[in-house]
Formats: C-alpha cells, structure tokens, sequence
C-alpha cells in the first residue's frame, strides 16, 4: 500500500511542473537502444597515460598542445544521462578550455585510420545516451564558458556548453531575453540547437533554432566555421535541427528582446478533446503582425488521468491547494478517462494595475470553452515562470525520485489526425494511468526555418505531445512495459504520418523515411562537412570509417542496419 502511495505521490509532484517540460536533451543526438557499439578500444598501447587507442592515435593524442586537457581516466563520468538506461562510457574525455582545443582533437580523429568517433556532451539531460561515444572521445562542453550580452543590438554570444538559465540570468541584467525557450533551462545552447528547442513560446516566435542568428561550429574535419544565413549558410543550416552530424557548435548568437517583468499563469480544465484542441488552435492563432497585447505570450497544454484513484493527479495541477473543487463538474471516467488543462501566460510589468491585467487576461479567455469555474491562475516573476521546472527537480531529488529510468518519447501529430490519436492512445493506451507529465500543445509550421534540418508534418499545424515518463524502482509500472508500450504508440503513430522530435531509429530506410524529401541533402551535407562520419555517433544514421552512403547507392541500401 505504502509503495502505491509513493508512485501516487510522485506522479501528482510530477504534475505539478508546469507540466511543460520538453527536455530538449541538451546533447547533439539521440541514439537507440540496440545501437552497435564501435570496437576503437582494442590494441592497447601500454604507456600514454592510461589512453587505450592504437599506439598512432595515443600518439597523436598525447602530442597536441591544449589548453585544456585530454583525460583517458575516470570515463565512466561520460556516459550517465537522465535517461538511466544506457551507458557506453568512451575512452576519453576532453575538458576543452578553447575552440582551438574541440578542433584539435576533431582533426586528430578525422585523420585516424581506426574506428575513433566524438560526441559533445552537455549537462547529460538525454534519454537514451545522446551525449555518449562509446569507446570513442567525449567532449564535455561545460568546461567551455563565455556568455556576453550585447544590449544595443539586442543579441547574446554564448558558448554552445553554456546553459539556458545562464542565458537568461545574464540578459536580464540588460533588461532584456531570449525570444524562445525550452521548458526547462539546464539545458545546453549547442544541445537544443542541434534539435529544434521547443515550448509555449514557439507559437509566436517559433523553436529556438528559428531565433539565431549565427554559430560558430567545429565540422567533422576539425575546421573553425563561423556561419549565418548569409555566410556558410550551407553548414549554417544544416547544423540547426541537424542531431550533431555536421559539427559541434562552439557559439551561438541569439536574438533578445525586451523582457517582462511578471506573469499572470494560467491553467483551464477540458474534459471535451475537440474542445482542448479547438481552443488551442483559436489561441496560436491570435500572433500575427498584432500587438502582443492582443493575446497570449505562451500557450501549451497537458493531459492528467481521470478517476477516483488519481483526483491527486490533476487537482496538484492548481495552484492553489487549498481550492475548492466541485468534482460534479467533472465526467465520470467511464466518460473521460483522461483530462486536459490548456497552460496560458500573459506578461506584464508591475507599473500596470492588477486590474488592467485583469481586464486584459479576461478578454482573451472570453472565447474558451474551458469547464466553468476550472479557471485557475498566479502572477510570479518572469525568471520564475521560466525556471518552474527545476523546482520541482530539486523536490524529486530530494527524495530520491529524479535519478530514475525516463523512457520518454517526443512525436509531432499532423493537425488533422490528432482526435485519433486521442481516441487511441490518450483514451485507450493511457487510461489505466498516466506516469509523469504527458504533453500536448499545437505548433505553426511557418515558424519553422525549411532551410534548417530539423522535420516537421507536412500539414501547417502540427502537435507535439511528449511522454515524459518515470519508472519508479519500487512502484508502477516497470521500465519494461512502458517501453513496450512506447514501441506501440511509435508504431502507431507511423499509420499517421507523424514524426518523431529527437528521433531513434535503427534502420537505414527508417532514417530516411523520416527525413523524406530532405534525405538527399542530409546525406549530401554528411559528406561535406563529417565525410568520415566520426561525429555524433550515438544517433546510429551513418557507420564511421567514410562509409557514408552516396545518394546514388541509397535505393540498394534497402533495409540494411546501420
């Protein structure tokens, strides 16, 4: 009874984020499960310091001159993750302390005739061990600092190891801020850069990589690029969205603007799907070329389980805990085994009257159809709405809750199919209970650069709903049955035409399904900016050793592994 309890407990804290919390997995790829491991440890030299390459690559290793360093003991601290299901740890770390250092040991690796690969690692917030290289070169991007706010242009240069939260903390001294966040901010730059970065925010403003405007990249051959839409536009693109196969950023620039100074957070209750996403799709809506006064600055959307079992799990979901909740109000769970709560924010600086914020928030909700008197809202700081998220880790950590297994999965649903994909897997695979925060929030495909990497859905609105799972050592449902479960929504999800946000395939034709018309040139810019195929080789699309498929022997590739 006790070991219920506890899941129950942790599953209600869990829904109390903000229940916004798409990690961006702050490393450059994501790599599967069954992923073939590169055997690059094997004949041993017996004197350089602990390095367990071939004598030639310890050799070459041992001679650069860095200023940082090159570690070849203690590895095991570059293969843990958030994930807690892999770990590959890889032979070598670098703590680089200079782009110069990254480019160094990348040209090393280039021109190494074994099977040598490299992966940037952030803060180790991936799922299924994005960050490793397995008996490879880990390059921990934290130990590269720099951030510096330029006010009068409205832009921040910060190095690609540096977190969010920095970011942020850095460019409200100047009053001003990032355009586009991810749900939580412990994530690195170059890690959400290489994947899209996405939250309530995209709406308006699009993912993260539609807010930058230029890198500085280490490719595959070990060169120093500095890249925008204008210049190495090529590399440019190809790096945002780009799952780290063309290079390693080192620097981003990124778009500020103004920053508020509070927000009046605000949460509604649906128990009607076509209502929720109806209400949804009115309110991304309401963003072009209008005064940011005339709607919301942030809109998402969670779904909680519903029954007598789980009352915990959506009323944590207020703000208020003592509120009072006519549970009348609420369907049956024969009726609605799953609810949905629409996540709104409207900001504001503290010279405006609480009653003209009132006005304001009251005018753009007149038009929802949210559950009457299941409107509930709080003003908090601007910085404090961002951060909600690490609370909430803080309290998990403290009893021993966060380091678990977290088999999450990330797909983006065509406008059009999303009421099925309720019926099914909202209603059906999830109704004997729901694990940890489950997303589900519309996204403007316009925003989205076509010129980056990153896939989206054809249509021109899309959802992303994200299952940011746990298994809980003691209670719930196993590690097991929730990847089983996964595997059935990802199979499903293939009948709808949807695709998958930090994708893991294992298949060659798979990776290309998924890329469709942008297959060609991903692989073309594979070849030219990474030919040997030594970066992020956690992602398992291409084989290390300048096996790297051409476009022409792509149609014999067939479904061969990779």
């Amino acid at each position: 009874m006790e070991s219920v309890s506890s899941y129950r407990r942790h599953v209600a804290l869990l829904m109390m984020l903000p229940l916004v919390m798409i990690f961006e997995f702050s490393c450059w790829l994501t790599p599967v499960l069954n992923s073939k491991l590169p055997q690059t440890a094997a004949a041993a030299a017996p004197s350089f310091n602990g390095c367990r390459f071939s004598e030639a690559d310890c050799l070459a290793l041992n001679s650069l001159t860095l200023d940082g360093h090159l570690s070849f003991r203690h590895t095991s601290l570059g293969a843990e993750d958030f994930g807690r299901m892999i770990s590959h740890p890889p032979a070598a770390i670098l703590y680089p302390r200079s782009v110069a250092d990254i480019a160094a040991v990348v040209r090393v690796v280039h021109g190494s005739k074994s099977s040598i690969t490299v992966a940037a690692k952030g803060p180790g917030h991936s799922v299924n061990g994005q960050g490793q290289a397995p008996n490879g070169i880990v390059i921990e991007m934290a130990a590269l600092k720099g951030i510096r706010v330029n006010a009068l242009d409205n832009y921040v240069d910060a190095t690609g190891g540096e977190l969010w939260v920095n970011v942020l903390e850095a460019s409200l001294e100047e009053g001003l801020s990032p355009r586009s966040f991810t749900d939580y901010l412990y994530l690195s730059i170059g890690g959400t850069l290489s994947n899209g970065g996405i939250s309530g925010q995209s709406f308006r403003h699009g993912p993260q990589i539609s807010n930058v405007l230029q890198l500085e990249v280490v490719t595959g051959t070990g060169q120093i690029k500095v890249c925008s839409a204008r210049r190495n536009s090529d590399l440019y693109f190809a790096v945002l969205g780009g799952l780290g196969q063309f290079g390693i950023i080192t620097k981003a620039r990124i778009i500020l603007q103004p920053a508020p100074q509070k927000v009046r957070w605000i949460r509604a209750l649906y128990s009607d799907f076509e209502a929720f996403t109806r209400d949804q799709l009115f309110l991304i809506s309401q963003r072009s070329n209008q005064s940011s006064s005339a709607s919301f600055d942030y809109v998402e959307g969670f779904v909680v389980h519903n029954s007598l079992h789980s009352q915990l799990e959506w009323k944590s979901a207020l703000f208020q805990s003592e509120s009072i909740v006519n549970t009348s109000l609420i369907p049956p769970y024969s009726a609605s085994p799953v609810l949905y709560y629409i996540e709104l924010t409207k900001n504001y600086d503290v010279t405006e009257s609480k009653e003209s914020v009132d006005e304001k928030v009251m005018d753009l909700l007149a038009p929802l159809s949210y559950i009457s008197s299941f409107l509930y809202s709080t003003d908090v700081t601007y910085y404090d709405f961002l951060d909600r998220v690490h609370k909430t880790e803080m309290a998990l950590k403290a009893r021993g809750e966060w380091d678990v297994p977290h088999p999450w999965i990330n797909v983006m649903i065509p406008q059009s199919k999303i009421v099925e994909f309720d019926n099914y897997v909202f209603r059906q695979l999830l109704r004997t209970g729901i694990t940890g925060p489950v997303l589900c929030y519309p996204h403007n495909k316009e925003k989205w650069d076509s010129r980056t990497s990153a896939v989206v859905p054809e249509e021109e609105v899309f959802y992303v709903v994200a299952l940011l799972q746990s298994a809980l050592p003691d209670s719930g449902p196993s590690l097991m049955t929730l990847m089983k479960r996964n595997e059935m929504i990802l199979d499903y999800c293939e009948t709808l035409g949807c695709k998958q946000y930090l994708p893991r395939y294992t298949e060659l034709s798979d990776w290309e399904r998924h890329f469709g018309d942008g297959w060609t040139k991903f692989l073309t810019n594979k070849i030219r900016f990474d030919p040997q195929g030594i970066l992020a080789p956690g992602q398992n699309i291409f084989p290390r050793g300048g096996l790297v498929p051409r476009p022409s022997a792509l149609a014999a590739a067939g479904r061969q592994r990779v």
